[in-house]
């Protein structure tokens, strides 16, 4: 595997292992052994070792005395749990949009994430469209000026991504209900309407909480 600027090493690293936590392809409570991934993508130990700290900030591993790092466990507390902070996160963002566009040109990035989410999902690619979607959080974070919000939500993507995915590849069709869920969301923007921000975001979240609690119940 090679490596290239701008990310760091670490992270380099960090976002290899969190793509394969995601996919499924490291299963929970899987141990990561520092010694193998140094080995398999010829890296050093150090670089290793920070990435595994980067995981476990972003909530996709935990790393215990004496056993290391293993890959954290999807339960029903923790999937509950995170989707009630990150929709309370993902409101104060929607309505921070909501009030500060000037006008309709504003929101063209926002426009453009949703024609990339309609093409990947006539695609039915999963990858992208999950991608796709987090796209629209990033090209709202310039509406909300806030670095603590963004930090904080960037360090819960992957966990989030990983739950996506788990729902999305046993349902594929909910890719056109999150259209309509954007859809419905920019439409509350427009009418700079902040309860409808809310109720929109608050519906889709307890959908897609569902749908993953559903799908960790199938495996």
């Amino acid at each position: 595997m090679t490596f290239k600027a701008p990310d760091s090493l670490a992270e380099q690293i960090a976002h290899h292992l969190a793509e394969r936590i995601i996919r499924g392809e490291l299963k929970e409570r899987e141990r990561i052994q520092e010694q193998k991934v140094t080995q398999a993508l010829n890296v050093s130990r150090g670089s290793v070792r920070e990435a595994l700290l980067i995981l476990e900030r972003r909530h996709l591993i935990v790393i215990l005395p004496r056993r290391g790092a293993q890959v954290t466990e999807l339960t029903a507390h923790n999937v509950k749990s995170l989707y009630a902070l990150v929709m309370e996160l993902y409101i104060v963002l929607g309505n921070a949009v909501a009030v500060s566009w000037r006008n309709e040109a504003d929101l063209a990035p926002l426009l453009a994430v949703q024609r990339q989410l309609q093409a990947s999902a006539a695609r039915e690619d999963i990858d992208a469209f999950v991608e796709n979607s987090f796209d629209v959080m990033r090209a709202a974070f310039p509406f909300a000026n806030n670095p603590y919000l963004q930090e904080t939500l960037e360090n819960l993507l992957p966990a989030i991504s990983r739950t996506y995915h788990l729902a999305l590849a046993r349902r594929k069709s909910e890719m056109s209900q999150f259209l309509n869920t954007f859809a419905s969301l920019l439409q509350a923007v427009l009418a700079r309407n902040a309860e409808q921000v809310r109720s929109v975001l608050l519906a889709y979240g307890q959908r897609n909480c569902t749908l993953v609690l559903a799908a960790m119940a199938e495996r």
